[in-house]
């Protein structure tokens, strides 16, 4: 079975740059859509990108082309480089994947997930 486990998170000034990765063993990462979402206390988990088997991406629209998202295959990795990082985007990042090639938006579609890494932006 895949398992996803995120890291480099952490603390960091707003205009500043980021990027958490996301690592996946355990099951054929290639068949599988990779999601990044996000999460704040009494929220539910908002979809923020994503990226298909052959590297389609898709963005939420409140990132304003901030965000890039990145997949190496042959290495089982997923990456989401950070831009000009703004307090709004503080939460708890999660890697999810999900069977298949196509997006979505639900988290309810993704049944593997990270135990999330966080993000915190200081103003």
């Amino acid at each position: 079975q895949l398992q996803v486990e995120e890291s480099g998170g952490g603390l960091i000034q707003a205009g500043k740059s980021l990027k958490v990765s996301c690592a996946a063993s355990g099951g054929a990462f290639g068949l599988y859509f990779m999601g990044w979402f996000r999460q704040t206390p009494g929220k539910g988990r908002e979809f923020v990108v994503g990226i298909s088997r052959s590297k389609d991406t898709f963005y939420a629209d409140f990132l304003e082309d901030r965000f890039t998202i990145s997949r190496d295959n042959t290495k089982n990795m997923v990456n989401l480089e950070m831009n000009n990082l703004k307090p709004d985007d503080a939460a708890v990042y999660y890697c999810a994947a999900k069977f298949g090639d196509s997006q979505n938006d639900d988290p309810a579609q993704y049944l593997h997930w990270g135990q999330g890494t966080q993000v915190t932006v200081s103003s």
